[in-house]
């Protein structure tokens, strides 16, 4: 029993890292009309998070907002690839390429080999695809691994490619349709294993070297000072004053800078049951009828589903939360699934669908972008900053998120001359990460520990600790009560949706989530009870 005779607390203490509704409101407390801070950051996506924190380390004082939650825009609607840069090889955007394998290296080298492992994937060589197309991919696939090598990223990290047999292609993919392939080609990639998960342990790693992240907090007027902001969660609002403000908004960047011109693009996935296409030791890469360097991906999960990507369609009018999925772009991934599998998939076994928006940076004359395919804007980030001093960062994609985050500090400091010195970042490891002989030899699940890494042992315990904890939140799901509740201590989850839709994706599948919903609002009242026990004691 505590001294006041309350019951004491059996939670344990929380890591520097630790994000939680209790550090939220008394960092939010201190922020709102309080010190003025080195560095505003708007946005919590991949970038925004990692400007916090690439300042943080510098030893700057760094506040980070968001309207949402971590992740809650572009960054959690990825095909969950870290790309080496193939594509834009091929499209003659060699710095483009090169900062691309650089930055995969990095993530499954230094800051986040517990997150990101290397992929592979098959090129099934179907009578759609030509001997000279064969050819062009095969000289692609060296190239790749010939940028592998120039952003020194070791072979052990990333096999090379190679030529597969056609028995050897149907192993790797047992779903392809038999008649007439000739064999396939393998190649590797970056792999996340939750995108939404990587920004949460950018953000937790920010907090750990001491910036605020405060989410459902709105910047409601932005200026090269500050910000005046609106707490989402009980409508009062103050003013955040700062020396430099970086806007990391993503495809909103416009609404609170004048001047940024986004062109936003589609890319839609479908979610499948893994039941409908099998065993698959490896993901596929399918050519997209008429096109020299597009693809489809077939992209196995490990939870039971798989991912089907993507589009590249312009998106006008007014930028939604949560893009909705047209039938339209249903219909095309399914006609090239189609083209290539011996399993017929139809529209009814979609069980889910989701679809980002890329936040390209519109160069074109007036900013119409007319005439251009979003397929073929360049991918190259820009940090801009505007007459009054706002510091903006657009374009990209979440491989290179961590070099976005490095330009758009690089450029606050500079512009505002703080007392920093270089990035640190390609050497700060994220939380939870280690190198792979001390994964390895942790006594967790493996699948814990490809999304917790170091952590995972904690998050385990929960469970072994209390039954309830053990449980699915659904059958089927591998996903437990105890990662429900080290989200809601932990990792900055404040309602149902951030436990189901961000912390976990358990809501890509909308009857999932229906199912689920029970599970989470439990886990949230009972880290409720024990935030209420922790204050009495």
């Amino acid at each position: 029993m505590s001294p006041t005779g309350s019951p004491a607390s059996t939670t344990p203490p929380a890591p520097a890292s630790s994000l939680s509704a209790a550090r939220r409101a008394r960092e939010l407390a201190e922020t709102s009309d309080g010190p003025i801070a080195d560095v505003l950051v708007v946005g919590l996506g991949a970038t925004g998070a990692g400007a916090a924190l690439d300042a943080a380390a510098r030893g700057l004082t760094v506040v980070a907002i968001d309207a949402h939650d971590l992740a809650f825009g572009t960054s959690r609607w990825s095909s969950k690839l870290i790309h080496g840069g193939l594509r834009y090889l091929a499209s003659g955007q060699f710095d483009v390429a090169h900062e691309s394998a650089v930055e995969r290296g990095v993530l499954m080298e230094r800051t986040a080999p517990h997150l990101v492992r290397a992929q592979p994937f098959v090129l099934p060589l179907t009578p759609l695809v030509s001997r000279g197309q064969a050819a062009l991919s095969w000289a692609g696939f060296r190239a790749g691994d010939a940028l592998r090598l120039a952003a020194r990223t070791g072979r052990a990290t990333l096999p090379a490619p190679r030529r597969l047999s056609s028995v050897e292609t149907r192993h790797l993919a047992p779903a392809l349709r038999t008649t007439g392939l000739r064999g396939g080609l393998l190649s590797w990639d970056g792999r996340v294993t939750d995108d939404a998960r990587l920004v949460t342990a950018v953000a937790r790693t920010a907090a750990a070297h001491g910036a605020r992240i405060l989410t459902r907090v709105r910047a409601l007027h932005l200026t090269a000072s500050g910000a005046r902001i609106r707490d989402e969660l009980t409508g009062e609002e103050g003013t955040i004053r700062a020396r430099t403000v970086i806007n990391a908004s993503g495809v909103w960047a416009g609404g609170l800078v004048d001047g940024i011109r986004v062109r936003p693009s589609r890319g839609t996935h479908l979610v499948l049951r893994s039941e409908y296409l099998g065993p698959m030791p490896a993901g596929l890469h399918i050519p997209i009828p008429g096109e020299t360097n597009r693809f489809v991906l077939v992209l196995p999960q490990g939870d039971g589903r798989i991912y089907v990507g993507l589009t590249d369609e312009p998106v006008d009018g007014e930028i939604p939360d949560v893009p909705a999925v047209p039938e339209t772009d249903i219909g095309f991934l399914l006609d090239v699934l189609g083209s290539a599998l011996d399993v017929p998939v139809h529209r009814d076994d979609v069980v889910g669908a989701f679809a980002g928006l890329r936040p390209l940076l519109d160069t074109s004359a007036g900013g119409s972008g007319a005439g251009t395919r979003t397929a073929d804007v360049s991918r190259r980030h820009a940090v801009l900053t505007s007459p009054d001093g706002v510091i903006t960062v657009i374009g990209g994609k979440l491989t290179t998120y961590r070099r976005m985050a490095e330009d758009a500090v690089d450029a606050a400091v500079a512009a505002h001359g703080l007392g920093a010195g270089p990035s640190r970042t390609t050497s700060v490891p994220l939380v939870g990460a280690a190198p792979q002989h001390r994964l390895g030899a942790l006594r967790a699940p493996g699948r814990l520990i490809q999304r917790y890494g170091i952590e995972a042992p904690a998050v385990h315990a929960l469970g072994e600790h209390d039954s309830r904890l053990r449980e699915r939140v659904l059958p089927g799901h591998p996903v437990t009560r105890a990662e429900l509740l080290w989200a809601a201590r932990h990792e900055g989850a404040l309602d149902e949706s951030d436990l189901l839709d961000r912390r976990t994706r358990i809501g890509l599948v909308p009857d999932d989530r229906d199912v689920a919903q029970d599970a989470a609002r439990d886990v949230l009242h009972e880290a409720l009870a024990e935030r209420s026990t922790d204050e009495r004691t």
